[in-house]
């Protein structure tokens, strides 16, 4: 690719589009969100549930991409709390000495978010709504954009939404098992890697990574700080919970705006060719 400051695009010119399952492809307020304040009410013995802007303040932070962890940390910095109003002058407790078991927290996790037959789903992922139709995806197809998936979640869990639900076959996909999770931009580069492979793409085409989280806007900032001679270009989603106020959903904009994102939509969707389109010529 030559000097993107010096390249004009032509109006063929294809992008490559990767996008963050949760909260870009499915609603998970009612699931994985759920899960989390379960979790952490459980394991505070009922004295704390987190509210959803509990959740998205840790989450901006840009380091809780991982709901299990995000769930841990919650507890722990609970706790922390409850040491430090009993008393001034008392030592903190370590984390250490939380009597608090990852491995049972993820267990307990999964049997509220994925349910407790280990045959099939059963939990709270099965009530997600889907916030795009198949026919936004067959759109790109048709604009000649390659497009694939980069998720913190499970393979199955993953899956799920992407070919039970919306029918999409052998899509291309780095889940929480392929790739450390984000911001470590490790998982991005291989869904490009793998999309380019499919589509036999033998140029350096720009990336847009479509996101909703802190974290995916900061996971774009560490791909261009591998790849600076790609274009690399960080789109942010409001998830619909924060969509509840104005007031909730500018200042979740501006997060995603000083994390790095070039634009922030209310859903998906509208990310269409020509706005993409639109964006690269933005960039050069």
């Amino acid at each position: 690719m030559t000097d993107s400051h010096s390249k004009i695009v032509p109006p063929n010119e294809r992008a490559i589009v990767v996008f963050d399952i949760d909260g870009v492809i499915r609603d998970v307020s009612g699931s994985y969100r759920r899960a989390v304040a379960d979790t952490v009410e459980h394991f505070t013995d009922g004295a704390y549930r987190p509210e959803s802007i509990d959740i998205d303040k840790l989450k901006s932070e840009g380091i809780w991409n991982n709901d299990w962890e995000a769930s841990q940390e919650l507890i722990y910095r609970y706790f922390e709390t409850q040491d430090a109003s009993q008393s001034a002058t008392a030592a903190p407790k370590m984390r250490s000495q939380i009597d608090l078991d990852y491995n049972t927290l993820v267990a307990f996790f999964q049997s509220r978010y994925r349910g407790t037959d280990p045959d099939q789903l059963t939990g709270y992922i099965c009530n997600e709504p889907l916030l795009l139709e198949p026919s936004y995806l067959e759109s790109l197809t048709a604009a000649a954009i390659p497009w694939g998936f980069f998720s913190g979640a499970t393979r199955e869990e993953a899956e799920y939404a992407l070919v039970k639900r919306l029918g999409i076959q052998q899509p291309v996909l780095m889940a929480m098992e392929d790739a450390p999770g984000k911001p470590d931009p490790t998982g991005l580069l291989a869904t490009v890697q793998q999309l380019e492979q499919r589509h036999q793409i033998k140029v350096e085409l720009p990336v847009i990574y479509v996101g909703d989280t802190v974290a995916d806007m900061y996971t774009v900032n560490k791909a261009r700080n591998l790849q600076p001679q790609r274009t690399w270009i960080g789109v942010g989603v409001l998830p619909p919970h924060v969509q509840q106020t104005s007031e909730r959903s500018e200042a979740y904009q501006q997060s995603l705006k000083q994390a790095g994102a070039t634009l922030a939509f209310n859903n998906v969707e509208q990310l269409t060719p020509e706005q993409i389109l639109s964006i690269l010529n933005s960039k050069f």
